[in-house]
């Protein structure tokens, strides 16, 4: 692989375990707080962490955003104040491994919305297949989990996840599409401040709003949240703006994010325990990102030499 390739794969990587370890996180903190609350101030503050970075690299910050705050207020409304709104009202309604299957089927919505609005990262049939193939995966580690779709109130839960991948397909899109190449730190720190403060003051009338103190794991929750949106979103925001990175290829590292999950409600949370389902379903998970990466290469290799038109 060559070293760029591998660059942009180990920050994928890294992106994605950093994502699927707020599973845990957001089991610990949410019994003290509101969904929404608890994303806007999750957000707020790690736009914030993000912003003297963003500001160090980029003197003229003020005057780039005043030229983009259109694209920066969208991106905030798609990427955190809808996103994530949809996110913690669908998993507060479902069980965790149902959420699991939804989430993690993620990266086909987003190779579906590449297919209708990306040149050139069209899907084919030997693509589609791995594809469905991981899906499986994550399939049975839900299954494993022993979730249970029955009740009106999951499938609601089910379908607000949905809405979830269909607008986090969108954003990817929204980003990579972007050719005024605003600078990724500015735009993640930007839109997650804004984003973020507005799910925050929206999670006022509609949850209510109790100032008083909450225990350590609370904060500990939050601050490590924070931290890992300010990272990982950063890097997912440089990685998608990179020249040459399809979003479908970038996205099906995604397929980690409840693998790694699982691994660490199993390590971390007292309830949760491995079961053959789970552990199978991860193996075929592994299985097709390596077949999807070797594909990829393949391409890459025969384009290079001509092969391909």
């Amino acid at each position: 692989m060559p070293p760029a390739r591998l660059h942009i794969t180990l920050q994928a990587i890294l992106a994605c375990l950093l994502w699927s370890s707020a599973f845990v996180g957001i089991k610990i903190g949410l019994p003290y707080t509101t969904p929404l609350q608890f994303a806007g101030i999750r957000f707020f503050i790690s736009g914030l962490l993000v912003l003297p970075v963003a500001i160090y690299y980029n003197p003229a910050f003020l005057r780039i955003m005043r030229a983009n705050i259109r694209f920066i207020l969208l991106l905030g409304f798609l990427q955190t104040f809808l996103q994530y709104a949809l996110f913690y009202t669908g998993i507060a309604k479902v069980p965790g491994s149902l959420g699991a299957i939804v989430i993690g089927s993620g990266p086909l919505f987003i190779v579906l919305m590449a297919h209708f609005f990306m040149p050139g990262d069209k899907m084919n049939l030997k693509k589609s297949g791995i594809i469905l193939f991981g899906f499986s995966g994550i399939v049975l580690v839900s299954l494993g989990r022993n979730g249970d779709p029955g009740s009106a109130l999951r499938l609601t839960g089910i379908l607000i996840l949905i809405a979830n991948n269909i607008v986090s397909g969108i954003t990817n899109v929204v980003i990579a599409l972007e050719k005024r190449k605003i600078p990724p730190l500015v735009l993640s720190s930007t839109s997650m401040i804004i984003g973020g403060l507005a799910l925050f003051l929206f999670s006022i009338p509609v949850e209510g709003f109790n100032p008083s103190p909450k225990p350590a794991a609370y904060y500990l929750s939050l601050g490590w949240l924070s931290m890992l949106s300010a990272v990982a979103i950063s890097i997912w925001t440089i990685l998608l703006k990179k020249p040459g990175v399809l979003i479908s290829d970038l996205n099906l590292w995604k397929f980690l994010i409840p693998v790694a999950g699982a691994l660490l409600a199993w390590m971390i949370l007292p309830e949760e325990s491995p079961d053959w389902l789970s552990v199978t379903g991860m193996a075929i998970t592994a299985i097709a990102l390596i077949l999807i990466n070797r594909h990829t290469r393949l391409l890459a290799r025969k384009n290079a030499a001509g092969i391909l038109p």
